[in-house]
């Protein structure tokens, strides 16, 4: 693999969304992620399907992006029917617990639903849906030294294990 180009990290990750302005007041009002870029557009460049969009691109202090496309049609994305709420989400760090803690009552005070403060052993986390369904993560990092370490190491072997027990799990349901 030293022969791949090395992927330096996210540049952006989009999510359709209903509004451009109900979306951009959530992220940069209530989140703190400044608008950098909004770009409208008649052809979608990679396909060139004749569709009316605008893309936005929120900026995090990292210099990665979230980004949005409204794709002039007001309705909501609609969630995967195969997959629970829970699965698909967007997790934001901030560098402590309090920090956490300060942008789960800043949502709260907006009437905005916040679970947690869930305690991973590794990471504390909120989370709640912004207007457009999508579940976000705000999450702190609180991992003792060496944790991370032997995840890494252990990780191939855990997913082996993970799939001889889904083999069995399916292979079960599926004699049942």
């Amino acid at each position: 693999m030293s022969d791949l180009p090395p992927i330096k990290g996210l540049y952006h990750f989009s999510f359709p969304c209903r509004d451009a302005e109900e979306t951009r007041a959530f992220y940069e009002d209530l989140l703190g992620l400044p608008l950098v870029n909004f770009m409208q557009a008649d052809k979608v460049p990679s396909t060139g399907e004749e569709k009316p969009y605008a893309h936005m691109f929120f900026e995090m202090r990292d210099g990665s992006y979230i980004a949005f496309f409204d794709l002039c049609e007001n309705a909501m994305p609609q969630p995967s029917p195969n997959t629970p709420d829970w699965v698909m989400h967007f997790a934001v760090e901030v560098p402590t617990v309090d920090d956490v803690l300060a942008m789960k009552a800043r949502l709260q005070a907006k009437g905005i639903d916040v679970k947690g403060l869930v305690d991973h052993d590794f990471i504390q986390s909120i989370y709640f849906f912004d207007p457009n369904g999508l579940r976000l993560e705000v999450t702190t990092r609180t991992e003792q030294p060496g944790v991370i370490e032997e995840a890494r190491r252990t990780a191939h072997d855990q997913i082996a294990a993970w799939s001889r027990f889904k083999e069995k799990r399916l292979g079960a349901a599926a004699r049942a």
